[in-house]
């Protein structure tokens, strides 16, 4: 489950962690506080296994580093699905992580799922997309 944390003037806020702790989630929450990371995925059975609501537009959330403290916000500026094997370029590249290519992209997070979740993703698994921007 997403935490919930209390943030001064915004209320409380859901969590987001990106990837898994250690070195992996240090990488990400630091694209994204740089500003080079303006887009993350997951896969929409993840929300379902977790009672979790999807991201929407304009929501904020509070970026967590691999401490759980909070580093800043991030604001939902777009949420998308689509089948694993439609997620377009334009979104990977915008992940920030380096990917060569969309097949690229595809192989790390094929991997990453199976490395952390034991998940085959197939094809039409579908992908949430979500758009956002760091604000410290």
């Amino acid at each position: 489950m997403f935490p919930r944390i209390d943030v001064p003037g915004l209320g409380e806020l859901r969590g987001l962690e990106l990837g898994d702790p250690g070195p992996l989630r240090q990488r990400l929450t630091s694209l994204v506080a740089d500003g080079t990371k303006t887009a993350t995925a997951g896969r929409l059975s993840e929300y379902d296994d977790e009672g979790e609501e999807l991201e929407h537009v304009g929501e904020r959330l509070v970026l967590l580093d691999d401490d759980d403290r909070p580093m800043g916000t991030v604001v939902i500026t777009a949420v998308e699905i689509v089948p694993f094997t439609e997620v377009p370029w334009a979104f990977a590249d915008a992940e920030g992580e380096g990917f060569t290519d969309i097949e690229d992209w595809r192989t790390q997070h094929r991997r990453f799922w199976l490395r952390t979740e034991g998940v085959v993703v197939p094809d039409d698994e579908p992908i949430v997309l979500i758009w956002l921007r760091y604000e410290p």
